[in-house]
């Protein structure tokens, strides 16, 4: 499948590899193996940059690289989203290694500083999702801003289990957040189609598995659009646009 299939990458924390005296600035093998076209997006570093695909505009942001106000990733970030233009592309989706909002046990806390430097950003944006890895594990959040359920702020999605050494990230914490919808440490992957300028169709999938099935799904409404539609009317599109899926395999897919 790799060799099939497109990749769009950034940076995790295995890919630092910072030694003393001998490599002080770290990504070495990383950039060199993954080079990604960040200067077409304006970015001067290979760890966070930007592309259109689909309708859909993508920032790949980097969780080890600075993020402050002051940093160049910031200031590269402000101006990337203020040059997106929802009418070319509706969706707005951002990916980053190490997730800001995470209820499992492990790596607690760790992009805090990143989230409170940069959330305000993607909310105001009106960023569509929020994907991250680091925790082996999978789980899904509703729409949230500031630690809070906004229905203007992004769904943020944790989607660390694609397999690793280490094993699974098993213990999440309890009692479990409202703010987490859906979480569950097994092995997986997930599946992202964008539908139309207003809907896509994510859905998660157990790797273990015996049979193709549909373990977490949800239906994501662009909010590019500036009215939002009755909860009927939603309702009566996404089963249209769902007869559509079952009977035509023809649509666009991240």
């Amino acid at each position: 499948m790799q060799a099939c299939r497109p990749w769009m990458v950034t940076e995790g924390n295995h890919e630092i590899e910072t030694f003393p005296i001998i490599y002080p600035e770290g990504f070495k093998a990383y950039n060199t193996r993954w080079p990604m076209p960040y200067e077409e997006s304006d970015s001067t570093s290979n760890l966070y940059y930007s592309f259109d695909v689909a309708g859909t505009h993508i920032v790949m942001l980097g969780s080890y690289t600075d993020f402050d106000a002051d940093s160049d990733q910031y200031k590269w970030l402000q101006a990337d989203l203020a040059k997106v233009d929802r009418t070319k592309t509706p969706w707005l989706i951002v990916l980053l290694h190490a997730p800001w909002y995470n209820t499992n046990t492990a790596h607690q806390g760790e992009d805090e500083s990143m989230r409170q430097a940069m959330e305000e950003l993607l909310y105001k944006a009106r960023v569509d999702v929020v994907f991250a890895g680091h925790v082996h594990a999978y789980e899904r959040f509703t729409r949230i801003y500031d630690n809070k359920a906004n229905s203007s702020g992004p769904v943020y999605v944790t989607i660390g289990d694609g397999g690793n050494r280490e094993g699974l990230a098993l213990t999440f914490k309890k009692p479990a957040s409202p703010l987490s919808l859906f979480r569950e440490p097994s092995f997986g992957h997930g599946r992202l189609r964008i539908v139309n300028e207003t809907h896509a169709h994510w859905t998660w999938h157990r790797n273990n598995d015996s049979n193709s099935v549909v373990a977490d799904d949800v239906w994501i409404e662009s909010l590019s659009s500036s009215s939002k539609t009755s909860s009927s009317e939603t309702s009566y599109l996404e089963e249209q646009i769902q007869q559509t899926l079952s009977s035509s395999s023809v649509n666009d897919e991240l």
